[in-house]
């Protein structure tokens, strides 16, 4: 083999080595082009009854030996309300779920405990529970989530909450009073986030009044 004939061998796998080597390099970019995207983060939100937007009712100094204990029953929900994802609107009567955004339980179940602590505030009643509980009341209060949605039908978007509640004597099941409370809050931004810190103004809301009206329906009916 002359000289000049391996020096071309040379360069010829020298070549062959480049065109393996980026050839590779353009398979793994491909592969890796192929992977599917990790998803996106989850967002987990929850109500609370720290907001300061209205004042609870006084609490009383304290309940009387004759004062009630109120059962508080676990809050049901309306169809397509049972869920931990976020409902909004952007049409009459059609539910529709964020994705990427979700309330850490059932907004039912985030609900009866802050019913609770909102009634206990009142100080009509000598013991306020939440069912189910060995403890026997003369009251009991059933409510229902009738709704809680955003509703981007106007601009701001609004955030409405509806509760019924009904009050019954335990003894008797006599039905001494009952309620419909609704309140419809603006939100901030256009976005799960700015719904969410809207729904719990309105939960506030209708926590003050639900604790209000279970206040005064007690004494009336003493």
């Amino acid at each position: 083999m002359t000289s000049t004939t391996r020096q071309r061998t040379r360069a010829s796998l020298r070549a062959t080595t480049w065109v393996g080597v980026l050839g590779l390099s353009l398979l793994g970019g491909c592969a890796s082009s192929l992977l599917p995207k990790p998803p996106a983060p989850l967002a987990l939100f929850a109500l609370d009854d720290s907001v300061a937007e209205a004042p609870l009712t006084a609490r009383s100094p304290q309940p009387g030996a004759s004062a009630p204990t109120l059962i508080v029953n676990a809050t049901r929900s309306s169809s397509g309300f049972d869920t931990v994802q976020i409902v909004y609107v952007r049409r009459a009567n059609e539910l529709e779920y964020f994705a990427l955004n979700q309330w850490v339980d059932t907004p039912a179940q985030m609900l009866a405990p802050l019913i609770v602590r909102a009634i206990e505030r009142t100080g009509v009643f000598r013991a306020v529970l939440l069912a189910p509980t060995a403890a026997a009341g003369e009251l009991r209060l059933d409510t229902e989530l009738v709704r809680m949605q955003q509703e981007f039908i106007g601009l701001p978007s609004r955030v409405r909450l509806t509760l019924r509640a009904v009050l019954i004597e335990t003894a008797t099941r006599r039905v001494i009073a009952w309620r419909e409370f609704d309140a419809s809050m603006p939100s901030a931004s256009e976005d799960p986030y700015g719904g969410v810190a809207a729904a719990n103004l309105a939960a506030h809301r209708v926590l003050s009044e639900l604790a209000a009206f279970c206040a005064k329906a007690s004494v009336d009916a003493r």
